[in-house]
C-alpha cells in the first residue's frame, strides 16, 4: 500500500503573519495562505471573525488586538464549522468573550459532523493545530441566526449574513455597511486553493454574485492577502469563481464520460494545474476537491462526512502510481 502522507503533513514551515488595517474599525490577520482571522473594533467591544485552530494560536491574534485596544473581545463569529477556524475560540474566554455567533446551518453541521471533522482536520494539518492539546473540545455557538443578524457595536453597525451556499451549507460573512468592508470566510480565497470537500459547487458561483452585489470595497478572504481596493475585491471574486468553476466543470465532464475518481483527478489536473498549480495548499486540497466534485456531479447533493479513515482511503486511492 502506498503510504504517502498528506501534502499538508509535510507543510511545516512557519508562515509570515501580516496585520493590515482596513479602517479605524477593521483589521485583517493573515498568514501566507493559512486561515485568516478578521477583527472589528467597535465603540465598546471587539469582534473576532474566525478563531484560529487552537487557543494557543489565538494568543497571536489577541496580542495584535491588545496593541491597539483594551476593549473586551465580546464576540467571536464563526464563518463556518471547520475545525481550523473554530477550535481556538476558548482562547478568548479570558478576554471578555460573551457570545460565539454562527448560522443555524453551521450549528447543525457541528451536531452532525463536528467531531469527525475535528479528528480529520487535526490528522491532515499538524502545523495548523499547534498546541492541539490546548483545545478543550468542540466549539459550540451560543447564538445562532438564520439568513441575517445585525449587531450594534456602539454606533458601528455590523451585519452577519448568509448570502448562499458555497464552501459549506452554513457559510457566513460579516459586513460593515458604512465602510463597505466584508469578511468572507472561505467563500472567497485569493492566491490559495479553495478547499471544497464540504462544498456546494453548483451553488457557489451564484453565491459569489450575491456577495459581489454588496459592493464591497475591501474584503478579507478566508485565505490569502487582504483585498484592499474595489479592483482587488473583483479579482478575488473572479479568482474564486474561476477555481470552483474549473473544478466542477472538470468533474461534470469526467462523470459524463464515465470516469472513475482517479481518471477524474487526471482530467482535473490537466485543466487546473496550469492556472492554479502553484497557489497555496493546492496539492493538499485537490484530492478532497476532486472527490466532492465527482460526488456532486454524480448526483450526491449533500457532502459526505469526512472521517480520518475516509481521508486515508481517499488519499491512497488517488496517489499516482
Amino acid at each position: 500500500m502506498n503510504t504517502k502522507a498528506f501534502a499538508s503533513q509535510a507543510d511545516l514551515e512557519e508562515k509570515k503573519i501580516s496585520w493590515d488595517k482596513l479602517s479605524d474599525n477593521a483589521y485583517a490577520y493573515t498568514a501566507e495562505g493559512d486561515p485568516n482571522t478578521g477583527v472589528i473594533i467597535g465603540d465598546d467591544s471587539v469582534m473576532i471573525i474566525d478563531a484560529t485552530a487552537t487557543p494557543v494560536m489565538a494568543q497571536g491574534v489577541i496580542a495584535k488586538v491588545r496593541e491597539i485596544t483594551d476593549k473586551p473581545i465580546k464576540y467571536v463569529v464563526l464563518t463556518h464549522y471547520h475545525a481550523v477556524r473554530v477550535l481556538g475560540a476558548s482562547g478568548y474566554k479570558n478576554e471578555g468573550l460573551q457570545q460565539i455567533i454562527a448560522s443555524q446551518d453551521t450549528y447543525d453541521l457541528i451536531v452532525e459532523r463536528g467531531q469527525q471533522d475535528m479528528d480529520s482536520e487535526i490528522g491532515r494539518f499538524p502545523r495548523l493545530f499547534n498546541a492541539v492539546e490546548s483545545v478543550p473540545g468542540l466549539t459550540w455557538p451560543t447564538i445562532t441566526f438564520q439568513k441575517e443578524m445585525t449587531l450594534w457595536m456602539g454606533k458601528l453597525e455590523v451585519k452577519i449574513l448568509q448570502v448562499g451556499r458555497g464552501h459549506t451549507k452554513g457559510d457566513t460573512i460579516v459586513w460593515i455597511p458604512s465602510q463597505k468592508i466584508c469578511f468572507s470566510g472561505d467563500l472567497v480565497e485569493y492566491d490559495a486553493a479553495c478547499y471544497t470537500g464540504d462544498a456546494y459547487l453548483a451553488d457557489w458561483p451564484q453565491t459569489l454574485d450575491n456577495l459581489a452585489a454588496l459592493g464591497a470595497e475591501k474584503l478579507v478572504p478566508g485565505r490569502g492577502p487582504a483585498l484592499t481596493s474595489p479592483d482587488q475585491v473583483k479579482k478575488g471574486l473572479a479568482y474564486t469563481k474561476a477555481f470552483v468553476s474549473a473544478l466542477y466543470g472538470s468533474a461534470r465532464e469526467a462523470v459524463a464520460q464515465g470516469m472513475d475518481l482517479k481518471a477524474t483527478m487526471a482530467l482535473t489536473r490537466k485543466n487546473m494545474d496550469p492556472q492554479f498549480g502553484q497557489v497555496f495548499i493546492y496539492e493538499h486540497c485537490l484530492p478532497f476537491d476532486v472527490t466532492r466534485a465527482h460526488d456532486e456531479a454524480s448526483g450526491i447533493r449533500d457532502p459526505r462526512i469526512w472521517t480520518a479513515e475516509r481521508d486515508q482511503q481517499m488519499w491512497h486511492a488517488l496517489q499516482q502510481d
